[in-house]
């Protein structure tokens, strides 16, 4: 564009239908703030700079909200202004004007819109071409409660009439307008000066910028829309769960459009970025949060949760597998086959075909090629060596009440079932920890290391008998 752009988000509101402590617009939506939403919207249409409005918890708005990567590696430039107190959405903008520069066009959006898309918003820019007012404008069945378009027989627009102040006729109007315009800046300045409350509400309406536009002679367009989910607002917990499956379905369809194939675009959660390769498969119920990438091939079983995870082509993960990333991250290597019914931390690293059986639990720990640890076992804080076979109910034992310790274990050994190798110790490579065994001193390569009592057998022993009477 040859006019730069500066993004107002008002986000002053209380949201008392939403019956919580939590500020609206930092309800989550697909694992993101509502006002997160829109701030990396205006990302994606090139926005030189974001102000957030502010008003009703506005520290922890300003505290919950980020500004995003530009493509060129920059961070947008994000700043706040507080609205105290509310008089309307006029007076929410005339709270960031001190803020904008008079060379641009201001895009005005609303905190609690997360939907709309950046084609939208960029078509609406081009519409204002930094000359007009643009405003995005709906046809809906019913209208109620939206501020009216109306135009003139030429079909120019002439005003925006809210509903508590439109007569009978022009509630009759369908067409409303979206909350969202785009206005030339120094214009909008202009404007806002000139507000009042003279209206059923007693608030400065934003909207009266249009009857100033018509009388100044600038002229004022109309991007009309249908599809209504862009333009969708949150009002209560009802409305949200409402534009989070719709959000979900979005999403769905672009991952199957890129040839993901899921079981039932339905039940699908995706709650953050989730990159996928070539043919991979994923079945139902399945959540996924932070950044999650999956190679090609991949097939995630039902029922998973996969948070913060790489996961290497043609590796499967079988049906409720958790997988929790946060910052460290989990890497799967290629081919690995990991669950039913496992469990993968932060600072998990496995290797190529490296198998994690039901009820293993591994912790910042890894897993070199061809590993196995197939039931009930722990692994934490450990360097696993190639082709380690680690038996059934063996733990680390990693923690000794204050500090963590390390425990390594080399190349092709062998432990046994229920064998606690007790840290910091180290089990040579090609070596065997007998069954039961709990390793305490590090062992050397190839040999058997066995720690326990000595069976003992009585013969003919009766067990205690319970007392009669």
């Amino acid at each position: 564009m040859s006019f730069p752009v500066d993004v107002v988000v008002m986000a002053a509101g209380k949201g008392t239908r939403m019956k919580s402590s939590r500020p609206k617009v930092l309800h989550r939506l697909g694992g993101r703030a509502l006002a997160q939403h829109v701030i990396d919207t205006a990302a994606r249409v090139s926005a030189r700079s974001v102000v957030v409005i502010t008003g009703h918890g506005a520290e922890q708005v300003e505290a919950g909200l980020v500004a995003p990567a530009l493509e060129s590696g920059e961070a947008l430039k994000l700043q706040f202004v507080r609205q105290e107190p509310q008089l309307g959405t006029g007076h929410a903008v005339q709270q960031a004007v001190p803020v904008l520069p008079d060379d641009g066009v201001t895009l005005v959006l609303s905190g609690d819109v997360p939907l709309t898309r950046p084609e939208t918003l960029q078509a609406l820019l081009n519409l204002s071409g930094g000359q007009r007012l643009a405003l995005l404008t709906l046809d809906m069945p019913d209208p109620t409660g939206y501020g009216r378009i109306e135009r003139a027989t030429d079909g120019s627009v002439t005003a925006i009439v809210e509903h508590k102040d439109a007569s009978e006729a022009q509630r009759a109007i369908t067409e409303i307008y979206s909350g969202i315009m785009a206005v030339p800046t120094q214009l909008l300045r202009g404007w806002l000066a000139r507000l009042d409350n003279r209206n059923a509400q007693g608030e400065y309406y934003l909207t009266d910028v249009v009857k100033f536009a018509v009388a100044d002679g600038v002229a004022v367009q109309a991007h009309r829309i249908t599809d209504a989910l862009q333009v969708a607002g949150v009002n209560s917990p009802a409305q949200l769960a409402e534009l989070e499956r719709a959000h979900q379905r979005r999403v769905a369809e672009a991952l199957m459009e890129q040839g993901v194939r899921l079981a039932d675009p339905a039940r699908l959660d995706v709650r953050g970025a989730l990159v996928c390769g070539q043919d991979v498969e994923i079945d139902v119920n399945c959540v996924f949060e932070g950044r999650v990438e999956l190679g090609a091939g991949v097939r995630i079983g039902a029922n998973c949760v996969i948070a913060n995870a790489v996961i290497g082509a043609g590796a499967v993960i079988h049906p409720f597998t958790h997988i929790e990333g946060e910052k460290a991250g989990v890497s799967v290597g290629e081919g690995a086959l990991i669950g039913p019914f496992a469990r993968l931390r932060p600072g998990a690293r496995l290797g190529r075909e490296v198998h994690i059986g039901n009820f293993v639990e591994v912790k910042n720990s890894t897993l070199a090629d061809g590993a196995k640890a197939n039931h009930l076992a722990y692994l934490g804080d450990a360097s696993v060596g190639e082709r380690v076979n680690y038996g059934a109910g063996s733990i680390t034992a990693n923690y000794d009440g204050a500090n963590k310790h390390r425990t390594v274990i080399e190349a092709d050994v062998h432990v046994g079932s229920n064998c606690v190798l007790v840290a910091p110790v180290t089990i040579g490579a090609g070596g065997t920890v007998g069954g039961g065994s709990t390793i305490t001193r590090d062992t050397p390569p190839g040999a058997l290391s066995v720690a326990r009592g000595r069976q003992a057998v009585i013969p003919n022993w009766q067990r205690p008998a319970k007392k009669k009477g």
